[in-house]
């Protein structure tokens, strides 16, 4: 039985995309947002709304607190397991979202390599971008020539596997575990002025929601600094102006900004996907695109009802 995974940049529409195809087939979803998982972040993940999570059955949406640390290892294993448990139910599942290592963990596996290790990773984080980088040029040429110089997600996690193996991570590339169901890969995309169009109205809308004083909860808080749950574009920003930095005007500027700036290099990654079949909505209904979408599944799994 195929599982269908929509994709796609932030703001692009496949939260409510992913509800109609779901109450059409009666399908159940299952969030691939690395945001979206923790409580404390209704507003400003851009959660999906009560009136969606009132129909439709949703897994690994609000369920951690917010100073919890989750990771794509996680995911892939809690996605198997809820798979396994929605299927068994008799119904079909959609996994939603645009979190690149979440989606890479699905569409190219894993390697078995070490769980991760928060102090390691701590001490990493402290470092420059430009530091991380010359460290992984000196032990693992290879991954350093394929990990992009600003991603520092990615070039910590490659420090952190050869400082605990002792071995780079690109010699465990090719040992990914495969995906136990086929997925059909749809994603959505629009034209870059109406994505920004979009990330403009959803980041006012943030704030009409209470952003700042969901923001202002989480300031209070105290968490360690390297708590993932505070690199999210919006809080960190609104941090900013916290602290004096600057206008809260200036707060909101740079929160549509980088949601832009995350938005291109989503498409850039998930650009990079095989065997994705794109969908461009500019200018169309929900219930447009998701008639697209079911038509593309069907066309895959001829089971599919």
């Amino acid at each position: 039985m195929t599982v269908l995974l929509i994709l796609g940049p932030t703001a692009v529409g496949k939260t409510r995309v992913a509800a109609y195809v779901a109450e059409r087939v009666g399908a159940e979803v299952i969030s691939a947002d690395a945001r979206t998982i923790f409580r404390d972040l209704a507003v400003g993940a851009d959660r999906p709304p009560p009136e969606i999570l009132a129909r439709i059955p949703h897994h690994l949406v609000g369920v951690l607190p917010a100073e919890a640390r989750y990771d794509a290892a996680r995911f892939r294993a809690d996605c198997e397991r809820i798979l396994s448990q929605i299927l068994a139910r008799g119904r079909r599942a959609i996994i939603v979202g645009g979190s690149t290592l979440y989606i890479r963990a699905l569409t190219r596996g894993l390697f078995p390599g070490p769980a991760a290790e928060p102090r390691l990773r701590a001490e990493l984080a402290r470092l420059s971008t430009e530091a991380l980088r010359a460290e992984l040029q000196r032990v693992d040429p290879v991954s350093a020539q394929r990990i992009h110089p600003r991603d520092r997600v990615r070039l910590i996690r490659a420090l952190e596997v050869f400082r605990l193996t002792g071995k780079p991570i690109s010699a465990l590339w090719g040992s990914e575990k495969p995906f136990p169901w086929p997925l059909v890969k749809v994603g959505l995309s629009c034209s870059r002025e109406e994505l920004y169009r979009r990330i403009e109205q959803r980041v006012e809308r943030m704030f009409q929601e209470g952003l700042v004083e969901e923001a202002r909860k989480l300031w209070a808080m105290n968490l360690p600094p390297d708590a993932p749950i505070l690199r999210t574009i919006g809080y960190r920003e609104l941090f900013g102006f916290f602290r004096g930095e600057y206008p809260l005007e200036e707060a909101k500027r740079l929160i549509v900004r980088h949601t832009k700036d995350y938005a291109r290099r989503q498409l850039a990654f998930f650009r990079a996907e095989q065997d994705v079949h794109w969908l461009d909505v500019t200018g169309k209904s929900v219930e447009e695109v998701g008639e697209e979408v079911l038509g593309l599944w069907r066309g895959q799994d001829p089971s599919l009802q």
